[in-house]
């Protein structure tokens, strides 16, 4: 039996991964990956590569074995992950896996925002195939507003149309952490976790941190969803993904990024990181 990480070089399979090594010798886990290539490091330190890319259903069939606890980490393409999903949930029942734990979102099928619907099929199919399962209902991730620090200090706003919403975010090694404790512990079967932030902030709240951090005055400006729409695609993101962000903000203004379950810090055993402290280290890294 092994521990098996899809998407094992991605933002959160590789913190998955690292956790795992704290605690598991490095032969008893799997990074399974696109290109072996790109997780060279993890074969040097004894980590086993099996190939497996959601779009090649051939490759996932030689993935898993019979026995291993699996994570499978949702795919980034958005409008893409149902099929990408399914090739991975026929591969792992077809292998006889022990587990699948799938990262989904906060609020489960409860999720009413269009970037949820993905993740809401997702469940109903591991459902539906009868796996042992364990769902990671992950929330909001601190570093979604951080990464985006550089141009927030350039305009000296941070600008959404997500109203006084509240956000229970946390940070990715947080989540890869509770990854990590359901893929090693016992009793995880069949439950679903609602996994957010210990506390919820605002925009408003963010835009104060970010000041304090970075000495800069930063303000939040709340503007209508048409106009945040044009904003994004001015600064050029594609207008399906700026409609899905638009759409998640209004999401948030009606609170459903907001929950507090402390599903997240009880599998961690210890608080979830404060999103001060995540600005603090992101303004210090730029």
């Amino acid at each position: 039996m092994s521990i098996v990480v899809t998407g094992a070089t991605g933002e959160l399979g590789r913190l998955v991964v690292e956790q795992l090594l704290t605690t598991v010798p490095a032969d008893g886990i799997v990074a399974a990956v696109r290109d072996k290539e790109k997780a060279a490091a993890l074969a040097a330190r004894g980590v086993e590569l099996r190939i497996a890319d959601y779009d090649d259903p051939a490759t996932l069939a030689g993935a898993f074995r019979a026995g291993d606890r699996v994570l499978l980490i949702s795919g980034s393409e958005v409008g893409s992950r149902v099929p990408q999903h399914t090739a991975v949930i026929d591969a792992a029942k077809a292998a006889g896996v022990a587990q699948l734990a799938y990262t989904g979102v906060l609020g489960g099928p409860d999720a009413d925002f269009v970037l949820a619907d993905e993740h809401k099929e997702t469940e109903r199919l591991i459902l539906a195939s009868g796996l042992p399962h364990t769902f990671l209902r992950n929330g909001w991730y601190t570093e979604n507003y951080t990464a985006n620090l550089a141009p927030v200090l350039a305009h000296g706003a941070v600008v959404a149309n997500a109203g006084e919403g509240r956000i229970a975010s946390a940070t990715r090694a947080d989540y890869a952490a509770a990854a990590a404790a359901v893929l090693t512990g016992e009793g995880h079967l069949g439950k679903a976790y609602e996994l957010s932030g210990d506390t919820a902030w605002s925009l408003a709240e963010y835009a104060a941190q970010v000041s304090r951090a970075s000495g800069k005055e930063i303000v939040h400006k709340d503007v209508p969803g048409a106009v945040h729409q044009e904003i994004l695609v001015g600064a050029g993101l594609p207008e399906g993904l700026a409609a899905i962000l638009v759409d998640v903000d209004e999401a948030i203004r009606r609170g459903r990024l907001a929950g507090t379950s402390g599903d997240l810090a009880r599998l961690i055993g210890r608080p979830t990181t404060p999103m001060a402290e995540t600005v603090e280290a992101a303004v210090a890294a730029l």
